[in-house]
C-alpha cells in the first residue's frame, strides 16, 4: 500500500490541532489532522472552559474567529461561590461580565473550529498505531486500518498518552494521587431545584482536605459536577465503573455528613459516573530539537487542570503556525524559534497547577481558595 504525503501532518483534532489548522489555513498554508474518532459526534467534548485574554482569545483572534468565539459564551458562568461541607455560603463573586475570561462549551468551541478549516483537513477514523522517522525531518505514520502516511512536519497534538512524545521525549505521564469523578444533572431547576439553587449562577466549590465536590452550569439548564478526592490509584482500580450505581455509592459514601443539596450532584447523576484519573508529565518537560516533529498542547506540557490547558493548548497552535508562516522554507527555524517559546511559555504553569490544586484540597481548604479569590493565595492577608 502506498503512503500519501502529507507536508504538515497534525495528529489529534483537539482544540490545539484545530488552531494550528486554521491558523495555518489563514497563512494559507495547508494541513491534515488525523483523529482516531470516528466522526466529530463520536463523543462529548467535556464541560466548560474560561476562555483567558493573555492566550485562548490570542489565539481566537489569531484564528480570525473572536466574532464565532462571542456568539457562544455562556454569559453569568463566570459567577463563583465557595461553600462548606454543610452548605454554608463562605464567599460569593459576581459574573463579571464578558471582558475577562468568558465561559464555553467545549464542544461549541470545537465546532466552529472544525466549521473554520477545509473540507477533508480532518481524516476521521485514522488511529496511530505506530510512527517512525524516514530521515531528512520525515516521518511515516500507520493507522489501525493499516494504511500509511508520510509527512515533512508531524505535529504531536494528541493529548496526554501521545503517540509521537515517544520520538522526542522518554518522559511518561504519572497519577499525582488525585481523581476527579464526572456526573450530571438535568433540567436542573425543574427536576433538583434546591440543588441548583445552591449551585447558583456560576461555578460551586465545596471544598474539604482531601475532597471536594465542583459543579458549573451549562448552557441548557445542566449541572456538570467534578467529584476530586485524593485517592490512591488503587483505590479507584477497587471501584467498577462499569456498575454505575455501585460506583455511585462508593464515591457518594467519602461525602457522608455533607449537605444532601450537595451529595444530590453525585447520587441524582443522570449519566454514570466518569473517573478522571489526573496525571502530569514532568514539571518543565522539555526536549532536544528534532528534526521534522514538534509537540503541543498536553503532548508537551500535561499538568494538573487548573483552567490553563485548553488555553495553553490552542496557543501553542497558533504560534506554531505563525514560526511555520514566517519561516516558510525552513521548518527547522521554525520549530527552533516555537519550542524555545514553548517551553518558557509553559514551565510557570506547573506551579501554578499543582499551586490551584492544594488550594482546593490541602490542608486549608477551602480557605485557601477563598485567599486565592481574594488575591491573596498563600493566605497572609
Amino acid at each position: 500500500m502506498n503512503a500519501s504525503h502529507h507536508p504538515i501532518a497534525i495528529v489529534g483534532a483537539g482544540l490545539g490541532g484545530l488552531t494550528l489548522a486554521r491558523v495555518l489555513h489563514v497563512h494559507g498554508i495547508p494541513a491534515t489532522i488525523y483523529e482516531a474518532d470516528p466522526s466529530a459526534k463520536f463523543r462529548t467534548q467535556g464541560g466548560q472552559l474560561d476562555i483567558h485574554e493573555d492566550d485562548g482569545q490570542r489565539a481566537l483572534a489569531d484564528a480570525g474567529l473572536t466574532a464565532e468565539f462571542r456568539a457562544i459564551i455562556h454569559e453569568g458562568a463566570e459567577a463563583s461561590r465557595v461553600l462548606d461541607q454543610h452548605g454554608k455560603l463562605l464567599f460569593e463573586a459576581p459574573d463579571h461580565g464578558m471582558a475577562r475570561r468568558p465561559e464555553v462549551l467545549r464542544g461549541d468551541l470545537r465546532r466552529i473550529l472544525l466549521d473554520s478549516v477545509p473540507d477533508q483537513t480532518v481524516q476521521w477514523g485514522c488511529k496511530v498505531t505506530g510512527v517512525r522517522p524516514l530521515g531528512d525531518g520525515r516521518h511515516e505514520l500507520t493507522f489501525a486500518d493499516g494504511a500509511t502516511a508520510t509527512s515533512s512536519l508531524l505535529v504531536g497534538a494528541d493529548g496526554a498518552w501521545s503517540k509521537i512524545r515517544p520520538l522526542l521525549s522518554d518522559a511518561k505521564p504519572e497519577y499525582i494521587g488525585t481523581t476527579f469523578i464526572d456526573t450530571y444533572l438535568y433540567d436542573a431547576e425543574e427536576r433538583h431545584p434546591a440543588t441548583a439553587k445552591m449551585v447558583g449562577a456560576g461555578a460551586m466549590y465545596a471544598l474539604a482536605p482531601g475532597k471536594g465536590i465542583i459543579a458549573h452550569r451549562e448552557a441548557g439548564d445542566i449541572l456538570h459536577t467534578y467529584v476530586e478526592l485524593n485517592r490512591s490509584a488503587e483505590w479507584i482500580a477497587d471501584i467498577d465503573f462499569t456498575d454505575a450505581a455501585a460506583a455511585t455509592a462508593r464515591v457518594a459514601a467519602e461525602f457522608d455528613g455533607w449537605a444532601p443539596e450537595l451529595t444530590a450532584l453525585i447520587t441524582d447523576g443522570e449519566t454514570a459516573p466518569v473517573a478522571r484519573m489526573i496525571h502530569t508529565l514532568p514539571d518543565g518537560h522539555r526536549w532536544e530539537r528534532v528534526p521534522g516533529v514538534t509537540l503541543l498542547g498536553d503532548a508537551a506540557h500535561l499538568m494538573p487542570p487548573s483552567g490553563d490547558g485548553a488555553n495553553l493548548a490552542m496557543f501553542d497552535g497558533a504560534e506554531l503556525a505563525k514560526a511555520i508562516a514566517a519561516h516558510p522554507d525552513d521548518i527547522e527555524a521554525a520549530l527552533t524559534v516555537y519550542e524555545a517559546a514553548l517551553f518558557a511559555r509553559s514551565e510557570p504553569f506547573y506551579a501554578d497547577a499543582h499551586e490551584m490544586l492544594d488550594l482546593c484540597l490541602g490542608d486549608r481548604a477551602p480557605f485557601g481558595f477563598i485567599d486565592l479569590f481574594n488575591g491573596d493565595p498563600q493566605g497572609q492577608s
